[in-house]
């Protein structure tokens, strides 16, 4: 058994298909199948269901799955620790972030990126649930996500500043003046919204539903950028976190500020407390400290 072994075994799991795991992993798919085989063979388990294409895991597979994760992340580790101990940062950050948080990556990205050449990064969208799901199985090393109910016996955190929140509009299409916005006035424009399940939909839902209104938005998508082109296009206009750098994207859009209007929960930088511990991860909260 050996570490790429388990790269394969891996790489399968993610794109579900043994051809494209071949291709991640810069090998043929009857190698990619060969090696899968022989790691079979060595534990004496089947991993895989074969038919005329990959149809999931064994549930021995599955564990073995689990384990293989902790060992390359292990692994991952320990040359992200041997590069720290001679000061210098290597490998790919893995950082998952809550869709539409004050928190800008970008910066972290360019500072770290700026002390460390060599470092990678792979940055992705994930629901609170999913970034602490992947934090605990060592899929991701860092995520950004809300502090409410947060397990402090499994997670370290740290508090970011308060999300507030504006009116992201397209002055081509709306106009509003200087002073910030009242949540009874929001009611009566054509608002777009995320989906009610997302954390920054439901802090949004309390603000209004606190003062007795029930906004009837106009559009309602679990995709970011969808919400984006729409207020682009003149669609609506959506609440957004106000320093989230959203009036930025393009000239004609603007964030106005709302009274009393910000996130139900905090904001955090998260990574998990047990071994093996990311050096990435240590690197990104000396930072913020």
């Amino acid at each position: 058994m050996d570490i790429k072994q388990l790269k394969f075994l891996i790489a399968l799991d993610e794109t579900r298909h043994f051809g494209q795991a071949a291709a991640r992993c810069h090998i043929t798919q009857p190698t990619l199948s060969m090696r899968l085989r022989s790691l079979e063979e060595e534990l004496e388990l089947p991993l895989v269901n074969r038919g005329q294409r990959f149809e999931g895991f064994t549930a021995p597979g599955e564990r073995v799955l689990a384990w293989a994760r902790t060992v390359l992340a292990a692994y991952d580790g320990l040359q992200a620790e041997a590069a720290a101990c001679r000061g210098n940062l290597v490998g790919t950050l893995r950082l998952g972030v809550v869709p539409l948080s004050s928190f800008d990556p970008l910066a972290l990205m360019q500072a770290l990126h700026k002390q460390h050449p060599s470092l990678r990064f792979e940055l992705s969208a994930l629901s609170s649930e999913q970034i602490l799901e992947q934090l605990a199985s060592n899929r991701l090393d860092l995520g950004v996500s809300y502090l409410e109910r947060l397990d402090a016996e499994r997670f370290d955190s740290l508090a970011l500043e308060e999300t507030r929140m504006g009116l992201l509009y397209d002055q081509r299409f709306f106009s509003f003046g200087e002073k910030p916005l009242s949540w009874e006035a929001l009611i009566e424009l054509p608002l777009g919204m995320l989906t009610s399940g997302m954390h920054f939909r439901q802090s949004i839902d309390h603000n209004f539903h606190s003062r007795g209104l029930t906004p009837q938005p106009l559009l309602q998508t679990d995709a970011v950028h969808q919400l984006l082109q729409a207020v682009h296009g003149g669609l609506c206009c959506a609440v957004m976190p106000l320093d989230g750098g959203l009036d930025a994207l393009t000239e004609h859009l603007r964030l106005q500020p709302i009274e009393n209007a910000q996130t139900l929960a905090k904001l955090g930088l998260i990574m998990r407390r047990s071994a093996p511990r990311s050096a990435l991860a240590e690197a990104c909260f000396a930072l913020y400290q």
